[in-house]
């Protein structure tokens, strides 16, 4: 799930050096991580970005995972986008590819990644469902902040479930759409990137490294004016 402040984007040049900086941040973001042979479920963390669910139910689809997870209501960036809580749009989608709807489990209250995390822990304990096996579902610029929350938020009398992130397979150059705009994301990427480094502090997710070739083009970003999604 995603939230934003509502700073106004400033106008910033699409240049090949902002590209280069705003890629190198993407890929950091992204962990390429082995998916395992047989989930448990899926749980796909909701957001602007619908390609995300078509992901989620491919790989449901792909490895027999016997459980489809949604979770995430309205946030920031997608307050008037949907007509219904993103879990519910996301949903609907995988349906349409195929998923069954009684595979399907929808968490819609959550308006951020940490409670993206804890009420779905919440939704499984309410049906009684114990997982060992969870492939996490994200856009691919929040694929490591997602891996670092997972580990923070999910309840410690719990046992830690045995989990990987996985995203749709776009490049930096094929990511950016209309309904993903350049602009956007590379704000949203940014402040991510601020995120990856304060929320630690905050108890909000476990410390992540972060090269100092991949902060030094974050705060040039901001230099550059992409500054509308700091924390």
């Amino acid at each position: 799930m995603l939230s934003a402040n509502q700073s106004t984007l400033h106008p910033p040049i699409h240049d090949s050096e902002v590209d280069a900086a705003a890629k190198l941040i993407y890929n950091y973001h992204r962990m390429h991580q082995p998916l395992p042979t047989s989930p448990d479920a899926i749980l796909c963390l909701c957001s602007l970005d619908t390609r995300v669910a078509k992901h989620a139910a491919e790989l449901f689809l792909s490895l027999n995972a016997p459980l489809l997870i949604f979770s995430g209501n309205v946030g920031a960036l997608t307050a008037g986008k949907f007509d219904k809580p993103e879990a519910d749009v996301f949903a609907d989608i995988a349906i349409s590819m195929g998923v069954p709807r009684g595979k399907i489990l929808i968490e819609n209250k959550s308006t951020n990644t940490g409670q993206n995390i804890v009420y779905t822990h919440s939704l499984l304990s309410s049906h009684h469902l114990s997982l060992q096996s969870i492939v996490l579902v994200q856009i691919p610029y929040m694929e490591r902040r997602t891996y670092a929350t997972f580990l923070k938020q999910w309840p410690q009398q719990s046992v830690l479930p045995t989990f990987v992130v996985s995203s749709p397979m776009l490049e930096w150059e094929d990511y950016p759409d209309e309904a993903n705009p350049w602009e956007l994301v590379i704000n949203i990427m940014v402040g991510d990137l601020v995120r990856d480094r304060e929320y630690p502090k905050r108890g909000f997710q476990v410390e992540m490294e972060i090269p100092e070739k991949v902060w030094e083009a974050g705060q040039w970003l901001v230099g550059r004016g992409f500054d509308g999604h700091l924390p």
